[in-house]
Protein backbone atom coordinates (compact mmCIF):
# COMPACT_ATOMS: atom_id res chain seq x y z
CA UNK A 1 0.00 0.00 0.00
CA UNK A 2 1.29 3.47 -1.19
CA UNK A 3 1.86 5.94 2.11
CA UNK A 4 2.33 9.00 -0.62
CA UNK A 5 -0.52 11.44 0.63
CA UNK A 6 -0.58 15.02 2.43
CA UNK A 7 0.36 15.78 5.74
CA UNK A 8 -2.80 17.52 7.49
CA UNK A 9 -5.99 16.31 7.76
CA UNK A 10 -7.59 14.47 5.30
CA UNK A 11 -10.95 11.76 5.96
CA UNK A 12 -11.47 8.06 4.04
CA UNK A 13 -14.90 7.86 3.02
CA UNK A 14 -16.17 4.84 0.72
CA UNK A 15 -14.78 5.52 -2.86
CA UNK A 16 -18.34 3.74 -4.48
CA UNK A 17 -16.53 3.96 -7.74
CA UNK A 18 -19.35 1.88 -9.43
CA UNK A 19 -19.40 3.34 -12.86
CA UNK A 20 -15.51 2.07 -13.04
CA UNK A 21 -16.44 -0.57 -15.31
CA UNK A 22 -18.38 1.64 -18.12
CA UNK A 23 -16.87 2.44 -20.89
CA UNK A 24 -16.69 5.71 -22.56
CA UNK A 25 -19.59 6.19 -24.84
CA UNK A 26 -20.28 8.87 -27.28
CA UNK A 27 -23.70 10.80 -26.48
CA UNK A 28 -25.60 11.24 -29.19
CA UNK A 29 -26.37 15.11 -30.44
CA UNK A 30 -28.89 17.18 -28.43
CA UNK A 31 -31.26 19.19 -30.95
CA UNK A 32 -30.28 22.20 -29.15
CA UNK A 33 -26.97 23.32 -26.86
CA UNK A 34 -26.69 26.64 -24.55
CA UNK A 35 -23.01 27.53 -24.16
CA UNK A 36 -22.25 29.93 -21.36
CA UNK A 37 -20.32 32.55 -21.38
CA UNK A 38 -19.20 31.90 -18.17
CA UNK A 39 -17.25 28.36 -17.58
CA UNK A 40 -13.76 29.57 -16.74
CA UNK A 41 -12.56 31.36 -13.66
CA UNK A 42 -11.95 34.77 -14.57
CA UNK A 43 -14.06 37.60 -17.09
CA UNK A 44 -16.64 36.23 -19.06
CA UNK A 45 -16.38 35.24 -22.44
CA UNK A 46 -17.35 37.99 -25.21
CA UNK A 47 -19.52 36.76 -28.41
CA UNK A 48 -17.97 37.31 -31.60
CA UNK A 49 -21.00 35.60 -33.25
CA UNK A 50 -24.59 37.01 -33.95
CA UNK A 51 -28.48 35.51 -33.52
CA UNK A 52 -28.54 34.17 -37.11
CA UNK A 53 -25.49 33.22 -38.07
CA UNK A 54 -24.23 29.17 -39.27
CA UNK A 55 -21.40 28.06 -37.40
CA UNK A 56 -19.25 24.55 -37.39
CA UNK A 57 -17.94 22.78 -34.81
CA UNK A 58 -14.68 23.71 -33.25
CA UNK A 59 -15.13 27.81 -34.64
CA UNK A 60 -14.93 30.05 -31.81
CA UNK A 61 -17.63 32.02 -30.92
CA UNK A 62 -16.97 33.83 -27.74
CA UNK A 63 -13.77 35.33 -26.91
CA UNK A 64 -11.38 36.16 -23.97
CA UNK A 65 -12.85 38.84 -21.54
CA UNK A 66 -9.72 39.33 -19.88
CA UNK A 67 -6.13 37.94 -19.00
CA UNK A 68 -7.56 34.83 -17.22
CA UNK A 69 -9.93 34.33 -19.23
CA UNK A 70 -11.01 31.88 -21.90
CA UNK A 71 -12.23 31.31 -25.68
CA UNK A 72 -15.41 29.30 -25.91
CA UNK A 73 -15.75 27.66 -29.42
CA UNK A 74 -19.11 25.90 -30.80
CA UNK A 75 -19.26 22.70 -29.53
CA UNK A 76 -22.15 21.62 -32.95
CA UNK A 77 -22.68 22.70 -36.32
CA UNK A 78 -26.10 24.92 -36.88
CA UNK A 79 -27.71 28.25 -36.12
CA UNK A 80 -27.36 30.55 -33.43
CA UNK A 81 -30.74 30.86 -31.85
CA UNK A 82 -30.01 33.53 -29.60
CA UNK A 83 -27.60 35.09 -27.40
CA UNK A 84 -29.05 35.80 -23.83
CA UNK A 85 -29.44 34.79 -20.52
CA UNK A 86 -30.64 31.35 -19.48
CA UNK A 87 -30.65 30.18 -15.89
CA UNK A 88 -27.61 28.28 -14.69
CA UNK A 89 -27.10 25.02 -12.72
CA UNK A 90 -28.47 26.95 -9.52
CA UNK A 91 -31.07 28.68 -11.47
CA UNK A 92 -29.18 31.73 -11.62
CA UNK A 93 -29.21 33.51 -15.28
CA UNK A 94 -25.80 33.71 -17.34
CA UNK A 95 -25.10 34.65 -20.80
CA UNK A 96 -25.67 32.01 -23.04
CA UNK A 97 -25.15 31.30 -27.10
CA UNK A 98 -28.17 28.83 -27.76
CA UNK A 99 -27.64 26.67 -30.71
CA UNK A 100 -29.70 25.25 -33.22
CA UNK A 101 -28.19 21.86 -34.26
CA UNK A 102 -28.13 21.31 -38.03
CA UNK A 103 -25.62 18.30 -38.31
CA UNK A 104 -22.26 17.83 -37.34
CA UNK A 105 -19.95 19.83 -39.38
CA UNK A 106 -16.48 20.91 -38.08
CA UNK A 107 -14.47 23.74 -38.88
CA UNK A 108 -11.65 23.05 -41.10
CA UNK A 109 -8.25 21.93 -40.16
CA UNK A 110 -9.29 19.95 -37.07
CA UNK A 111 -7.93 16.44 -37.31
CA UNK A 112 -10.57 13.42 -35.89
CA UNK A 113 -7.96 10.25 -37.28
CA UNK A 114 -7.40 8.60 -34.20
CA UNK A 115 -3.92 8.26 -35.33
CA UNK A 116 -1.17 8.63 -32.39
CA UNK A 117 1.10 11.84 -32.67
CA UNK A 118 3.77 12.04 -30.44
CA UNK A 119 6.20 14.13 -32.53
CA UNK A 120 5.88 17.55 -30.23
CA UNK A 121 6.82 20.64 -31.97
CA UNK A 122 9.37 22.74 -30.69
CA UNK A 123 8.45 26.15 -30.52
CA UNK A 124 6.92 26.09 -27.01
CA UNK A 125 5.71 29.68 -27.64
CA UNK A 126 3.47 28.66 -30.21
CA UNK A 127 2.37 25.65 -28.05
CA UNK A 128 0.99 27.70 -25.38
CA UNK A 129 -0.57 29.82 -28.20
CA UNK A 130 -2.37 26.53 -29.50
CA UNK A 131 -4.05 26.15 -25.86
CA UNK A 132 -4.88 29.60 -25.51
CA UNK A 133 -6.58 29.65 -28.73
CA UNK A 134 -8.29 25.97 -28.13
CA UNK A 135 -9.79 27.51 -24.73
CA UNK A 136 -8.17 24.51 -22.90
CA UNK A 137 -8.95 24.94 -19.03
CA UNK A 138 -8.35 23.25 -16.06
CA UNK A 139 -10.78 20.12 -15.69
CA UNK A 140 -10.24 19.04 -12.39
CA UNK A 141 -12.81 21.60 -11.09
CA UNK A 142 -11.77 25.29 -11.09
CA UNK A 143 -11.34 25.67 -14.95
CA UNK A 144 -8.43 28.08 -14.62
CA UNK A 145 -7.74 28.56 -18.12
CA UNK A 146 -4.12 26.61 -19.26
CA UNK A 147 -2.51 28.83 -20.84
CA UNK A 148 -2.32 31.16 -18.04
CA UNK A 149 -0.76 28.46 -15.59
CA UNK A 150 1.63 27.99 -18.29
CA UNK A 151 3.16 31.39 -18.37
CA UNK A 152 4.83 31.86 -14.97
CA UNK A 153 5.14 35.86 -13.69
CA UNK A 154 8.58 37.14 -13.71
CA UNK A 155 10.72 35.24 -11.20
CA UNK A 156 8.28 32.33 -11.17
CA UNK A 157 9.56 28.75 -12.09
CA UNK A 158 8.38 25.04 -12.48
CA UNK A 159 10.30 22.61 -11.37
CA UNK A 160 7.54 19.71 -11.52
CA UNK A 161 4.71 19.05 -13.45
CA UNK A 162 1.91 17.18 -11.81
CA UNK A 163 -0.91 14.91 -13.64
CA UNK A 164 -3.76 14.96 -10.88
CA UNK A 165 -4.86 11.60 -11.58
CA UNK A 166 -6.38 11.05 -8.08
CA UNK A 167 -10.23 11.36 -8.63
CA UNK A 168 -10.05 10.90 -5.06
CA UNK A 169 -14.11 12.02 -5.02
CA UNK A 170 -16.77 9.13 -4.54
CA UNK A 171 -18.00 8.00 -7.53
CA UNK A 172 -16.31 10.05 -10.16
CA UNK A 173 -14.62 7.37 -12.42
CA UNK A 174 -14.35 9.80 -16.02
CA UNK A 175 -10.57 10.44 -15.35
CA UNK A 176 -10.19 6.34 -14.81
CA UNK A 177 -11.77 5.69 -17.96
CA UNK A 178 -9.84 8.60 -19.44
CA UNK A 179 -6.66 6.87 -18.16
CA UNK A 180 -7.50 3.63 -19.25
CA UNK A 181 -8.92 4.40 -22.68
CA UNK A 182 -6.69 8.02 -23.39
CA UNK A 183 -3.46 6.58 -21.53
CA UNK A 184 -1.45 7.32 -24.50
CA UNK A 185 -2.40 10.77 -25.48
CA UNK A 186 -2.56 11.86 -21.57
CA UNK A 187 1.10 11.28 -21.64
CA UNK A 188 1.85 12.97 -24.65
CA UNK A 189 0.06 15.98 -23.44
CA UNK A 190 1.90 15.45 -19.95
CA UNK A 191 5.49 15.49 -22.45
CA UNK A 192 4.24 18.72 -24.19
CA UNK A 193 3.67 20.76 -20.56
CA UNK A 194 6.74 18.85 -19.36
CA UNK A 195 8.71 20.79 -22.96
CA UNK A 196 6.48 24.23 -22.40
CA UNK A 197 7.76 24.43 -18.47
CA UNK A 198 11.81 23.72 -19.85
CA UNK A 199 11.67 20.15 -19.93
CA UNK A 200 10.77 19.65 -15.89
CA UNK A 201 10.12 16.40 -14.47
CA UNK A 202 6.65 15.29 -14.77
CA UNK A 203 4.78 12.93 -12.39
CA UNK A 204 1.22 11.35 -13.33
CA UNK A 205 -0.68 11.02 -9.58
CA UNK A 206 -3.16 7.51 -9.52
CA UNK A 207 -4.52 7.05 -6.23
CA UNK A 208 -4.16 2.58 -5.44
CA UNK A 209 -7.82 1.94 -5.54
CA UNK A 210 -7.06 2.34 -9.62
CA UNK A 211 -4.54 -0.54 -10.46
CA UNK A 212 -5.23 -0.99 -13.95
CA UNK A 213 -5.06 2.49 -14.10
CA UNK A 214 -1.37 2.53 -12.63
CA UNK A 215 0.13 0.02 -14.42
CA UNK A 216 -1.77 0.62 -17.41
CA UNK A 217 0.09 3.67 -17.34
CA UNK A 218 3.70 2.78 -16.55
CA UNK A 219 3.07 0.88 -19.46
CA UNK A 220 2.14 3.37 -21.91
CA UNK A 221 4.96 5.62 -20.53
CA UNK A 222 7.51 2.96 -20.92
CA UNK A 223 6.17 2.29 -25.06
CA UNK A 224 6.51 5.92 -26.06
CA UNK A 225 9.73 6.56 -24.21
CA UNK A 226 9.08 10.03 -23.33
CA UNK A 227 11.77 11.02 -20.64
CA UNK A 228 11.03 12.02 -16.89
CA UNK A 229 7.63 11.16 -16.80
CA UNK A 230 6.46 8.37 -13.91
CA UNK A 231 3.65 7.09 -12.27
CA UNK A 232 2.84 7.61 -8.54
CA UNK A 233 0.73 5.46 -7.01
CA UNK A 234 -1.28 7.44 -4.31
CA UNK A 235 -2.59 6.37 -0.80
CA UNK A 236 -6.55 6.81 -0.90
CA UNK A 237 -7.36 9.89 1.11
CA UNK A 238 -10.26 12.71 0.39
CA UNK A 239 -9.14 15.19 -0.86
CA UNK A 240 -5.99 14.15 -2.46
CA UNK A 241 -6.77 15.14 -5.70
CA UNK A 242 -6.96 19.15 -4.55
CA UNK A 243 -4.06 20.77 -5.77
CA UNK A 244 -2.31 21.96 -2.51
CA UNK A 245 -2.72 18.82 -0.67
CA UNK A 246 -1.53 17.08 -4.21
CA UNK A 247 1.38 19.09 -4.18
CA UNK A 248 2.04 18.43 -0.66
CA UNK A 249 1.62 14.33 -1.12
CA UNK A 250 4.03 14.40 -4.02
CA UNK A 251 6.60 17.38 -3.51
CA UNK A 252 6.71 17.69 -0.06
CA UNK A 253 5.86 21.28 -0.12
CA UNK A 254 3.30 23.66 1.17
CA UNK A 255 1.83 26.46 -0.56
CA UNK A 256 1.45 29.39 1.56
CA UNK A 257 -1.54 31.03 2.49
CA UNK A 258 -2.87 32.89 -0.72
CA UNK A 259 0.22 31.77 -2.94
CA UNK A 260 0.02 29.87 -5.85
CA UNK A 261 1.08 26.54 -6.43
CA UNK A 262 4.19 27.97 -8.85
CA UNK A 263 5.27 29.73 -5.93
CA UNK A 264 7.08 26.31 -4.37
CA UNK A 265 7.59 24.86 -8.27
CA UNK A 266 4.72 23.27 -9.27
CA UNK A 267 2.04 23.30 -11.94
CA UNK A 268 -1.18 20.68 -11.64
CA UNK A 269 -3.04 19.86 -14.54
CA UNK A 270 -5.97 17.62 -14.51
CA UNK A 271 -5.81 14.36 -16.66
CA UNK A 272 -8.61 15.47 -18.86
CA UNK A 273 -6.80 18.88 -19.04
CA UNK A 274 -3.56 17.05 -20.33
CA UNK A 275 -5.81 15.13 -23.06
CA UNK A 276 -7.23 18.25 -23.97
CA UNK A 277 -3.96 19.80 -24.48
CA UNK A 278 -3.03 16.73 -26.75
CA UNK A 279 -6.25 17.52 -28.55
CA UNK A 280 -5.15 21.04 -28.92
CA UNK A 281 -1.65 21.13 -30.14
CA UNK A 282 -1.28 17.39 -32.05
CA UNK A 283 -5.20 17.09 -33.83
CA UNK A 284 -6.00 21.22 -33.40
CA UNK A 285 -9.57 20.21 -31.82
CA UNK A 286 -10.68 22.93 -29.66
CA UNK A 287 -12.15 21.87 -25.88
CA UNK A 288 -15.89 21.08 -27.28
CA UNK A 289 -16.43 17.79 -25.57
CA UNK A 290 -15.63 16.23 -21.97
CA UNK A 291 -15.62 12.94 -20.55
CA UNK A 292 -18.11 12.97 -17.52
CA UNK A 293 -19.96 9.70 -15.20
CA UNK A 294 -23.08 9.78 -14.72
CA UNK A 295 -24.48 7.19 -11.67
CA UNK A 296 -25.51 6.81 -7.84
CA UNK A 297 -26.73 3.30 -6.10
CA UNK A 298 -30.54 4.30 -7.04
CA UNK A 299 -29.79 5.06 -11.35
CA UNK A 300 -30.20 2.14 -13.10
CA UNK A 301 -27.44 2.42 -15.75
CA UNK A 302 -24.43 3.51 -14.99
CA UNK A 303 -22.12 5.70 -17.48
CA UNK A 304 -19.59 7.57 -18.21
CA UNK A 305 -20.27 9.82 -21.81
CA UNK A 306 -17.94 11.71 -24.40
CA UNK A 307 -20.73 14.85 -23.61
CA UNK A 308 -20.26 17.93 -26.22
CA UNK A 309 -20.02 20.91 -23.98
CA UNK A 310 -23.70 23.03 -23.69
CA UNK A 311 -25.66 19.72 -24.00
CA UNK A 312 -28.90 20.29 -21.64
CA UNK A 313 -28.59 17.90 -18.27
CA UNK A 314 -31.89 16.26 -19.14
CA UNK A 315 -30.93 15.69 -22.57
CA UNK A 316 -28.52 13.52 -20.86
CA UNK A 317 -30.63 11.85 -18.47
CA UNK A 318 -33.17 11.23 -20.23
CA UNK A 319 -31.25 9.70 -22.91
CA UNK A 320 -30.40 7.02 -20.12
CA UNK A 321 -33.79 6.68 -18.64
CA UNK A 322 -34.90 9.78 -16.63
CA UNK A 323 -34.24 10.50 -13.20
CA UNK A 324 -34.54 7.74 -11.15
CA UNK A 325 -38.06 7.13 -8.88
CA UNK A 326 -35.90 7.18 -5.53
CA UNK A 327 -33.28 9.80 -6.39
CA UNK A 328 -34.19 13.29 -4.04
CA UNK A 329 -31.43 15.30 -5.21
CA UNK A 330 -29.24 15.59 -8.17
CA UNK A 331 -25.32 16.55 -8.21
CA UNK A 332 -22.86 18.23 -10.62
CA UNK A 333 -19.71 16.51 -9.71
CA UNK A 334 -19.24 13.93 -6.62
CA UNK A 335 -21.02 14.16 -3.54
CA UNK A 336 -18.40 16.18 -1.21
CA UNK A 337 -17.39 19.01 -3.68
CA UNK A 338 -20.35 18.95 -6.10
CA UNK A 339 -23.49 21.25 -6.35
CA UNK A 340 -27.12 20.29 -6.05
CA UNK A 341 -28.67 20.98 -9.34
CA UNK A 342 -31.82 22.93 -9.13
CA UNK A 343 -32.52 23.53 -12.87
CA UNK A 344 -32.39 20.46 -14.96
CA UNK A 345 -32.24 21.97 -17.97
CA UNK A 346 -29.15 23.80 -17.52
CA UNK A 347 -26.37 22.45 -19.89
CA UNK A 348 -22.81 21.15 -19.14
CA UNK A 349 -19.63 22.81 -18.68
CA UNK A 350 -16.05 22.51 -19.96
CA UNK A 351 -15.27 21.64 -16.32
CA UNK A 352 -18.74 19.37 -15.82
CA UNK A 353 -17.30 15.74 -14.34
CA UNK A 354 -20.67 14.19 -12.91
CA UNK A 355 -24.02 13.74 -12.92
CA UNK A 356 -24.69 12.05 -9.38
CA UNK A 357 -28.16 11.04 -7.92
CA UNK A 358 -28.52 10.72 -4.45
CA UNK A 359 -31.30 8.94 -2.48
CA UNK A 360 -33.46 10.60 0.65
CA UNK A 361 -31.37 8.21 2.94
CA UNK A 362 -27.70 9.46 1.52
CA UNK A 363 -29.02 12.86 1.64
CA UNK A 364 -30.68 13.47 4.95
CA UNK A 365 -29.07 15.17 7.63
CA UNK A 366 -29.45 14.40 11.19
CA UNK A 367 -29.98 17.38 13.35
CA UNK A 368 -27.69 19.72 14.57
CA UNK A 369 -26.75 19.69 18.12
CA UNK A 370 -24.00 21.40 20.42
CA UNK A 371 -20.79 21.74 19.99
CA UNK A 372 -18.76 18.69 22.18
CA UNK A 373 -15.29 20.73 21.53
CA UNK A 374 -14.54 17.35 20.07
CA UNK A 375 -11.77 19.03 17.24
CA UNK A 376 -12.34 15.93 14.99
CA UNK A 377 -12.95 18.72 12.52
CA UNK A 378 -9.65 20.18 12.95
CA UNK A 379 -8.26 16.86 12.87
CA UNK A 380 -10.05 16.46 9.39
CA UNK A 381 -8.80 19.60 7.80
CA UNK A 382 -6.71 19.28 5.24
CA UNK A 383 -5.41 23.06 5.36
CA UNK A 384 -5.12 23.34 9.10
CA UNK A 385 -8.27 25.27 9.58
CA UNK A 386 -10.44 25.28 13.02
CA UNK A 387 -13.62 25.17 11.67
CA UNK A 388 -15.66 24.89 14.47
CA UNK A 389 -13.42 28.58 15.83
CA UNK A 390 -14.73 29.66 12.39
CA UNK A 391 -18.57 28.40 12.64
CA UNK A 392 -18.50 30.53 15.81
CA UNK A 393 -17.13 33.48 14.63
CA UNK A 394 -19.30 33.22 11.15
CA UNK A 395 -22.52 33.41 13.13
CA UNK A 396 -21.14 36.06 15.55
CA UNK A 397 -20.25 38.20 12.36
CA UNK A 398 -16.73 38.70 13.30
CA UNK A 399 -15.52 39.76 10.38
CA UNK A 400 -11.88 40.60 11.45
CA UNK A 401 -11.40 37.05 13.58
CA UNK A 402 -12.39 35.19 10.42
CA UNK A 403 -9.91 36.62 8.21
CA UNK A 404 -7.08 36.35 11.46
CA UNK A 405 -7.97 32.80 11.55
CA UNK A 406 -8.06 32.45 7.68
CA UNK A 407 -11.23 31.52 6.88
CA UNK A 408 -10.02 32.83 3.49
CA UNK A 409 -7.92 29.90 2.91
CA UNK A 410 -10.68 27.01 3.73
CA UNK A 411 -10.83 24.57 0.46
CA UNK A 412 -14.82 23.62 0.96
CA UNK A 413 -13.73 20.05 1.06
CA UNK A 414 -16.51 18.95 3.56
CA UNK A 415 -14.04 17.12 5.77
CA UNK A 416 -15.29 18.89 8.91
CA UNK A 417 -18.97 18.28 7.88
CA UNK A 418 -18.62 14.51 7.01
CA UNK A 419 -16.32 14.19 10.27
CA UNK A 420 -18.73 16.25 12.83
CA UNK A 421 -20.64 14.17 15.17
CA UNK A 422 -22.87 17.22 16.69
CA UNK A 423 -24.00 17.61 12.41
CA UNK A 424 -23.23 21.06 12.27
CA UNK A 425 -23.30 22.42 8.93
CA UNK A 426 -19.89 24.08 9.18
CA UNK A 427 -19.15 23.64 5.18
CA UNK A 428 -22.03 25.46 4.49
CA UNK A 429 -21.80 28.33 7.19
CA UNK A 430 -17.73 28.52 6.88
CA UNK A 431 -18.45 29.15 2.99
CA UNK A 432 -20.82 31.88 3.14
CA UNK A 433 -18.10 33.30 5.83
CA UNK A 434 -15.54 32.86 3.29
CA UNK A 435 -17.34 34.57 0.31
CA UNK A 436 -18.23 37.57 2.73
CA UNK A 437 -14.23 37.52 3.66
CA UNK A 438 -12.63 37.77 0.05
CA UNK A 439 -15.52 39.96 -0.65
CA UNK A 440 -13.79 42.57 2.06
CA UNK A 441 -9.94 41.60 1.05
CA UNK A 442 -11.02 42.73 -2.21
CA UNK A 443 -12.51 45.62 -1.50
CA UNK A 444 -9.68 46.66 0.92
CA UNK A 445 -7.56 46.05 -2.32
CA UNK A 446 -9.33 48.06 -4.81
CA UNK A 447 -9.50 51.14 -1.95
CA UNK A 448 -5.54 50.96 -1.84
CA UNK A 449 -5.10 51.09 -5.27
CA UNK A 450 -7.68 53.86 -5.55
CA UNK A 451 -5.82 55.73 -3.04
CA UNK A 452 -2.60 55.00 -4.49
CA UNK A 453 -3.50 56.06 -8.14
CA UNK A 454 -4.91 59.17 -6.79
CA UNK A 455 -1.67 60.31 -5.10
Amino acid sequence: MSKNTFSIGGVHPHDSKISRGCAIEQLPLAPTVYLQLSQHIGAPAKPIVAVGDKVKVGQPIAEPGGFVSAFIHSSVSGTVKSIAPRPDLAGIPQMCIEIAVEGDEWAPGIDLSDTLVTAIPEDNKAIVEKIRLAGVVGLGGATFPTHVKLSPPPGSKCEMIIINGCECEPYLTSDFRVLMEKGEQVVVGAAILSQVMGGVPCTIAIEVNKPEAIAHMEEVIGKLGYKGISVMPMKMRYPQGSEKQLIDAVMHRQVGSGALPISVGAVVQNVGTALAVYDAVQKNKPLVDNTLSVTGECFPRQANLLVRVGTPIKYIIDYLGGVPEDAVKVISGGPMMGKAIANLEASTLKGTSAILFLTAKQTLRAPESGCIRCGKCADACPMGLEPFLLQRLARANDMEALEQNAAQDCIECGCCLYSCPAHIPLLDIIRQAKGAVLGAIRARAAAAKAAAEAK
